[in-house]
C-alpha cells in the first residue's frame, strides 16, 4: 500500500521554501485528530501537489484512522508524503504509533497549516504540543518554521477515583519511569536525542516548555527552514 504513496521529492520543499508563513496564533480543532488533503503549491499545471493535514487531539484510535486515510488516498497521483501537524497533544503511546507510521511511509513532518489564498500556496504557523511532539519525531525530515511552536511537559494521566466518602474526584497520575524509558528508546530509533524526554519530565504537567531553535538543533529534533 505505502509503496504507491509518493515519497517526498525535491520538487516539494523548494515549492514550500518560496511560500511565506503567516504568524497567526494556532487554533486547535475540537475533538480527535482528523486528516485531509491540501494543495501545497500555487499556480501549478496538470494538478497541484498535495500533502496531508493532520489536526486535533491524538487519541488511541488515531493511528488506525490515519492508515484508513492512506488506503483511501493511495491512488492519488498528486499525493506526496508530507504531513502538516497542528495538535495540542493526546495519548503518548498512540503518538508513538502514529510517528512509526510516518517513518514507515517516509513522510516529512511540518508544524504548519496550509491555507488557500487565491492559489498562492501560503501557510499559517501552527503548534505541536505535548504528545504531538512524539508523533512529529517520526518524520524522516522534520521542519518547525519560525513562528510555529513545539511544546513539551511531564507526562500524566487524569484518573477518576472515589474518595473515602464515595465521592468521585480526579487524581493526576505520573509515569513511574517505564514509559519514559520506552520514549527514550523511541527517540533514539527516530534519530532524536533522548534528552528531549529527560527535559520534558522536568517540566510541570501544568505548564509547557517551548523548545528553542538551539534545542531543536542540539536534540536533532527539527530544522527551522526548508
Amino acid at each position: 500500500m505505502t509503496a504507491k504513496v509518493r515519497s517526498l521529492s525535491g520538487r516539494i520543499f523548494p515549492a514550500l521554501a518560496v511560500a511565506w508563513f503567516l504568524a497567526v496564533c494556532s487554533a486547535f480543532p475540537a475533538g480527535a485528530m482528523t486528516f485531509r488533503l491540501a494543495s501545497i503549491a500555487g499556480h501549478c499545471r496538470g494538478g497541484c501537489a498535495q500533502a496531508i493535514v493532520a489536526e486535533g487531539q491524538i487519541r488511541n484510535s488515531t493511528p488506525k484512522a490515519f492508515l484508513r486515510f492512506l488506503r483511501e488516498n493511495v491512488s492519488n497521483p498528486h499525493l506526496h508524503t508530507v504531513v502538516f501537524l497542528n495538535s495540542q497533544g493526546g495519548y503518548v503511546v498512540a503518538s508513538m504509533k502514529l510517528g512509526r507510521i510516518f517513518r514507515r511511509i517516509g513522510a516529512a513532518t511540518v508544524v504548519a497549516r496550509p491555507v488557500d489564498l487565491g492559489g498562492k500556496g501560503r501557510f499559517l504557523t501552527a503548534s505541536c504540543l505535548s504528545a504531538c511532539v512524539y508523533a512529529f519525531m517520526g518524520g524522516r525530515e522534520r521542519v518547525a518554521p519560525p513562528g510555529s511552536l513545539l511544546g513539551i511537559h511531564r507526562m500524566f494521566a487524569d484518573e477518576r477515583k472515589k474518595d473515602y466518602f464515595g465521592d468521585a474526584e480526579t487524581v493526576r497520575v505520573y509515569d513511574n519511569g517505564s514509559l519514559a524509558h520506552m520514549l527514550e528508546r523511541y527517540c533514539r530509533r527516530m534519530g532524536v536525542s533522548s534528552e528531549v524526554i529527560r527535559h520534558a519530565e522536568r517540566v510541570s504537567s501544568g505548564s509547557l516548555h517551548f523548545i528553542t531553535p538551539r534545542e531543536m538543533r542540539r536534540w536533532r529534533l527539527a530544522r527551522r527552514s526548508f
